[in-house]
């Protein structure tokens, strides 16, 4: 299984992204030789800059699942936090599930995006090792799921609309999280936020994993960022059950059909974000405002309903997925049949 390493530049480098890493590099020497008399460079780097956009698009145009799995966990890539930095104003954060503690790998607050007041309910990650222990790299306590669906509730209460990012690897395993009430949390969350009366639109922005991404996803509108995946349990994890190994987690992750493209073809998602070329670890700056026109288009959509009717297409938006129609032949009478 190939996994990530540090480029020789010091920047982090994927993989398959070696040829562009060494090409960079050689553009980067291109711009730091002063000037020589006589010497004109600047054919040359148009030259290699070029080679570079093409090799671009060349490579991201034929991405594996694996390799969108990949992109997804670049630590450049921007996280929760960015988008809250970049898209939210005036955000003022809440605390606590009023029962247990405050789980930092959930944020939630309110604040305004665009023109839409709004609670925002943000998984984050973190970056170095510090902040990522912090955060529990993600992976939400039943706490956490339970300060969710508190903040949810007081939205409702003031019937503004709710906005979740998601980016995590799945919901924390531990015996703690176990004993505190792990499926619990997240099942009582899908109960009340297909109910919930306000507007919800999900943005899986980088990981979503298994029911971890599932207890704050259930909304009006979910779209998912290109290069980010979302499925029941991750690559590594799907692996370990079916073959033993985690060193199958490339040939787990073309079978689980968790790509944005997959997705929508299943009915899963609404809508697919592009990224800018080569992924949003290289313009963090466009895909955070991308991110922000998907949720103001979107809730002006929502704004337009009236609740009941809102809460009715929720309904049978969420009993479309997984549906599926199967014809089976009438041995007897040698008639087809179609069944549900």
């Amino acid at each position: 299984m190939a996994t990530p390493q540090q480029g020789t530049t010091g920047a982090f480098e994927l993989d398959f992204e070696r040829p562009l890493a060494r090409l960079e590099q050689q553009i980067a020497e291109l711009e730091r030789q002063p000037a020589q008399s006589g010497v004109d460079m600047s054919s040359e780097l148009d030259r290699l800059r070029e080679n570079h956009q093409e090799m671009l698009r060349k490579i991201y145009s034929s991405l594996g699942a694996w390799n969108v799995v990949q992109v997804a966990r670049h630590p450049s890539r921007p996280q929760a936090l960015d988008y809250l930095d970049g898209c939210v104003k005036d955000f003022c954060e809440l605390h606590g599930d009023r029962r247990y503690g405050d789980d930092r790998a959930v944020i939630t607050g309110f604040g305004r995006i665009g023109r839409h007041k709004c609670l925002v309910v943000a998984l984050h990650k973190g970056r170095d090792v510090k902040e990522r222990l912090a955060h529990n790299f993600g992976m939400a306590h039943p706490e956490g799921y339970r300060k969710a669906l508190h903040k949810m509730k007081l939205a409702e209460k003031f019937g503004l609309p709710v906005v979740t990012l998601i980016d995590t690897p799945g919901a924390y395993p531990g015996i703690g999280a176990e004993e505190r009430g792990q499926a619990e949390a997240i099942a009582q969350n899908l109960a009340e936020m297909s109910n919930l009366r306000v507007p919800i639109v999900s943005v899986i922005i980088g990981e979503g994993g298994s029911g971890g991404a599932l207890g704050v996803a259930v909304a009006d509108r979910t779209a998912m960022l290109e290069y980010s995946w979302f499925t029941v349990i991750s690559p590594e994890g799907c692996a370990s059950i079916l073959w033993k190994t985690g060193e199958k987690a490339s040939e787990a992750a073309e079978r689980l059909k968790l790509t944005a493209e997959d997705n929508i073809r299943n009915g899963v998602i609404d809508e697919m974000i592009e990224e800018p070329l080569g992924a949003a670890h290289r313009d963090a700056g466009a895909t955070i405002e991308a991110v922000e026109d998907y949720i103001t288009r979107t809730l002006r959509e929502l704004k337009r309903y009236k609740i009941d009717n809102l809460l009715a297409k929720r309904y049978r938006r969420l009993r479309r997925i997984g549906a599926y129609r199967e014809d089976v032949a009438d041995h007897a009478g040698g008639n087809g049949n179609g069944k549900s």
